[in-house]
């Protein structure tokens, strides 16, 4: 029988292992796992890659290859070995009996970045929330106070163990923040429905971490939110609207980066704060243009696009960094039907951004109307929603209390607003 032992606590001296089961490109694979656990605070003291055809049910890696990281551990004071893997519950705790270490998983490790990361109120506890119900599949531990609770004379019998009590106290928890995290989600809902009626289109910016996503935002934006060249570098969602060239307002939302093997709790705790994606009427998808792997990082963001049902959602790429390429200049792909498919820019220096607005505003503006809209004195509300579009170009008081108003609008406006074949003059 196995013994129990205190699991060991603090120090970020780690060793990395990878499992490569004869993958396409393991040297990217493992440089972001690297990436990962530095961007968690770890000190990486090797990184080994094993290779193996299959995984061992009890080892993970082979009890050979689990005994010489054994020797490694303790030759070398290491506090931690994290697998760039998700690892079964049972297989972390025969890892941790043997290498006598805290062993962590990739599940864990992002989940660790993100409770590093997250600033808002929202972020901690969609954090929070992934972190339980991960933790609720881990609950068999090598705890030493796992034992059946004692009792007198009398009180003996099978008692609760202390492993049902945690269970009832996270499953308490993740009611509490799944409630909370609901009545932040209906004051999201009530924003969206506020742009929905005021017709103000929303462009969700995607794409992997570390693709230039929040350098973009605050350039399109003026917004001066956190970027940095590492992973996760931003994660609570910001939303900010800006006027397009042809004068209609829009609002950029900047989202978490997505990565490799997003842990699904991850991705199922920030689901309200992605249906900002998924109710987006655009999505730009961001592109490292110069990583070697950007077509693999294409894919991994579709998967989750797909995954939180904005797969539907129309999208445009967005190939950034062109100015780390000197072969790579601005320029706008377009298919057989005309429609754009692909914007070249720098998010950094400014290079095709103004080619990026220019194709937003015909996207969104449309066939514009120029004319003469006569109100009644009694639609005062119809013409304060006209100059909340922004698109009155003059107007002037009628005889009896209404406006002529001269406007200039795109179609799609002027028909929510039912206007459109009261314009007249138009062309």
């Amino acid at each position: 029988m196995a013994q129990f032992f205190e699991r060991h606590q603090g120090g970020d001296r780690a060793l990395l292992v990878h499992l490569d089961l004869h993958e396409i490109n393991p040297y990217e694979i493992v440089e972001e796992f690297e990436l990962l656990a530095d961007s968690a605070g770890a000190e990486i003291i090797h990184t080994i890659v094993v290779k193996r055809n299959s995984i061992d049910s009890k080892y993970f890696i082979g009890s050979g290859k689990a005994e010489e990281i054994k020797g490694i551990v303790a030759a070398e004071d290491v506090d931690m070995v994290i697998f760039n893997h998700a690892l079964a519950p049972a297989q972390e705790r025969n890892l941790e009996e043997l290498f006598q270490c805290r062993v962590l998983d990739r599940t864990t490790l992002i989940l660790d970045i993100f409770a590093q990361r997250a600033r808002s109120h929202e972020g901690k506890l969609q954090v929070e929330l992934a972190q339980l119900r991960h933790l609720s599949t881990r609950l068999i531990r090598g705890w030493t106070h796992l034992e059946r609770q004692k009792g007198g004379i009398g009180l003996r019998g099978p008692g609760e163990t202390q492993l049902e009590s945690d269970r009832r106290m996270i499953a308490q928890r993740i009611k509490q923040i799944t409630k909370r995290l609901e009545k932040v989600d209906a004051t999201r809902s009530l924003g969206r429905r506020s742009r929905q009626r005021a017709t103000v289109p929303t462009i969700s910016l995607v794409g992997y971490t570390n693709a230039g996503k929040s350098t973009l935002f605050n350039y399109l934006t003026d917004e001066n939110i956190y970027v940095a060249d590492q992973l996760f570098a931003t994660l609570d969602p910001t939303l900010r609207s800006i006027k397009l060239p042809g004068g209609i307002k829009v609002v950029f939302a900047d989202t978490v980066g997505f990565i490799r093997d997003l842990p699904h709790d991850l991705v199922k705790a920030f689901r309200s704060t992605l249906v900002e994606t998924c109710e987006a009427d655009l999505l730009l998808h961001v592109i490292d243009a110069v990583h070697e792997d950007s077509q693999d990082h294409i894919g991994q963001v579709n998967e989750v696009l797909s995954q939180i049902g904005a797969d539907q959602v129309p999208q445009i790429e967005v190939y950034n960094k062109i100015d780390l390429a000197d072969s790579l200049g601005p320029r706008v792909d377009r298919n057989a039907d005309g429609e754009v498919t692909r914007v070249w820019i720098s998010a950094k220096s400014g290079e095709g951004v103004d080619l990026l607005l220019d194709i937003l505003t015909e996207r969104f503006c449309g066939e514009s109307i120029c004319g003469t809209v006569m109100l009644d004195s009694h639609e005062g509300k119809l013409h304060a929603n006209l100059h909340q579009e922004g698109g009155v170009v003059a107007e002037s008081f009628l005889d009896d209390g209404g406006w002529k108003m001269e406007v200039e609008l795109p179609r799609k406006t002027l028909d929510h607003l039912q206007l459109l074949e009261r314009v007249s003059n138009s062309r």
